[in-house]
């Protein structure tokens, strides 16, 4: 299964709602100073927020490295392919499965709840709700799960990926079946990571995406090709099971995945409880906050469906262009709009439960700043500087030019998707469910009328640039009905005047540098000509990123 599509978003399940785990959940009053005063602890609480959001995105990082290792590995082994195409259209439904019951929607609902338990009571009794909300929602994944594989078919045929093949409909089909097993697996590993942050603990949720990528390593060196890669003296066994061994790695993956957070729930003494009791008020209210939130991690998990099923009906190779460009497009996104809005919902849900309003406008406004001056540079450098990034996947000129454009494309709803990430969380701080679910099911009845317009006329590019614009809308709604309750939170006009005309002349530099008549990998070259143009935006983003220093 691929760790990719949103949240890691790129085009499989996990990095879609994984990342949303992994939340340094930050306790206002737990580990204070005694007798400190309400400004002391907002000072003291603030200086962690720096800290946590490099962690995070030192781990997101880290992950990023190992999948992107995994992609070139398996781009380079089955290319632009029909097989390549199946396997990816075959991630979107238990994606989806998992991004409702328990990845997304649960974490925003049980961490609240799980928290507010351990304080008014104990440990024994957060555990004791945690079993029951755990007995459930496995006993509805699975239930789902099995309905899923059931009707496996004709969902392929005319929802998944209706414009492929028979005989690709089919591989599509006996992939989606077994990736419904990594997907009861993530189902209880994406439990284990709430319970664990709601006792403090992150390092190993955060260790928890690299052991899944290194599952999937092991399927595409290891169980996928015909002969064994080499290394040195050395051959390593080959299983030759092609993209099946793929599809095998991502199980052993999500199996690692749920194996290294276990010692966590020993070390806080965890105890399971085998009852769910609908009627616990515990239960009850976790419930309750999953509503509106599962409708709108469906629209979410909606916008990959749609995409990939309008793409297999173009040519070859252009729903896994999709994913790929989906993925270098991931990598800024990650690490700037999902690391900062991960760490930012506590201290604004904080700010918002103990009735701190300027608070609360400032800490947006420092958000929305800190987003806009690092991802406008990013989006006009990678854009420039992405082809010869690209060629790393080893297509031919005419598949590395269709990720190209695709990648430029996605990266029109950089800065939008990176605002949507903190807008978003800003509404469920209030605990208003409902603007965030009607923002998202515009994006996607947007998406749809852009994609099939676009689709037509440009292709898989087209597709792309209807998701980015799509994106960019939902963030300039959100953040205008934010303004218009917060007056002040948008009030980012001396950012823009200062980013924009440096993020062009460093795009023009990007640009310059990769002309140069240079004897030296093109790939080194583009991460040379990248480093420089980040360095000379770097002085005139210094504002922001002191910002995010004293946050």
């Amino acid at each position: 299964m691929g760790w990719t599509q949103h949240f890691d978003s790129t085009n499989g399940l996990t990095t879609r709602c994984a990342l949303l785990y992994l939340q340094p959940f930050s306790n206002f009053y737990n580990g204070l100073p005694p007798n400190c005063g309400i400004n002391s602890c907002y000072t003291w609480r603030m200086s962690r927020f720096a800290k946590s959001t490099l962690i995070v995105a030192v781990f997101f990082g880290l992950e990023k490295v190992l999948g992107f290792a995994h992609h070139i590995l398996v781009a380079r082994q089955f290319g632009l392919s029909p097989a390549l195409d199946a396997y990816n259209a075959a991630n979107n439904l238990p994606g989806l499965l998992f991004a409702l019951i328990s990845g997304g929607a649960l974490g925003i609902a049980l961490i609240p709840v799980l928290t507010e338990t351990l304080q008014k009571e104990d440990r024994r009794a957060a555990w004791d709700l945690f079993s029951r909300i755990a007995n459930l929602v496995f006993i509805v994944t699975v239930g789902i799960a099995l309905l899923l594989a059931l009707f496996a078919t004709p969902l392929v045929q005319h929802v998944v990926s209706p414009g492929f093949s028979i005989k690709q409909q089919q591989l599509v089909t006996n992939i989606m079946r077994l990736d419904l097993i990594a997907t009861i697996l993530f189902s209880l590993s994406g439990l284990v990571m709430a319970g664990l942050q709601v006792n403090q603990h992150f390092l190993l949720p955060a260790m928890a995406p690299s052991m899944y990528d290194l599952g999937m390593l092991f399927g595409v060196i290891v169980l996928a090709p015909e002969t064994g890669y080499q290394i040195g003296p050395l051959t390593l066994p080959s299983f030759g099971m092609g993209i099946y061994g793929v599809v095998y790695g991502g199980i052993i993956g999500a199996l690692l995945f749920l194996l290294i957070q276990l010692p966590g729930l020993i070390m806080y003494k965890f105890h399971w409880t085998p009852a769910i009791n609908l009627h616990h008020p515990g239960v009850r209210k976790v419930l309750a906050l999953m509503g509106p939130r599962v409708i709108t991690v469906f629209f979410i998990q909606l916008v990959f469906v749609a995409r990939d099923s309008i793409a297999s009906r173009l040519n070859t190779g252009s729903v896994s262009a999709l994913s790929y460009g989906w993925l270098f497009m991931q990598v800024p996104e990650t690490l700037i709009g999902t690391a900062i809005g991960t760490v930012l919902l506590p201290t604004i849900s904080e700010q918002v439960a103990l009735e701190q309003e300027d608070a609360f406008r400032q800490s947006l406004n420092r958000a929305m700043r800190i987003i806009l001056a690092l991802t406008i540079p990013a989006t006009i450098l990678v854009a420039v500087g992405i082809r010869p990034l690209v060629s790393i996947l080893g297509f031919d000129s005419a598949g590395t030019e269709l990720v190209v454009n695709v990648t430029r494309g996605f990266l029109v709803g950089l800065m939008g998707q990176s605002l949507v990430e903190v807008a978003a969380r800003a509404f469920y701080a209030q605990q208003n469910a409902l603007i965030p679910l009607g923002a998202s099911f515009l994006t996607v009845v947007t998406f749809v009328i852009l994609a099939i317009g676009f689709g037509s006329t440009l292709g898989a590019a087209g597709i792309a640039l209807a998701l980015g614009l799509a994106y960019t809308g939902e963030a300039a709604l959100l953040w205008y009905l934010l303004n218009r309750r917060f007056s002040g939170v948008a009030a980012v006009r001396s950012t823009l005047i200062r980013v924009i005309p440096v993020a062009i002349t460093c795009g023009l530099l990007v640009y310059g540098v990769l002309q140069l008549p240079v004897q030296i990998s093109e790939v080194v070259l583009g991460v040379f000509a990248l480093g420089v143009g980040g360095l000379l935006a770097l002085p005139f983003i210094l504002p922001e990123l002191k910002l995010l220093v004293k946050m």
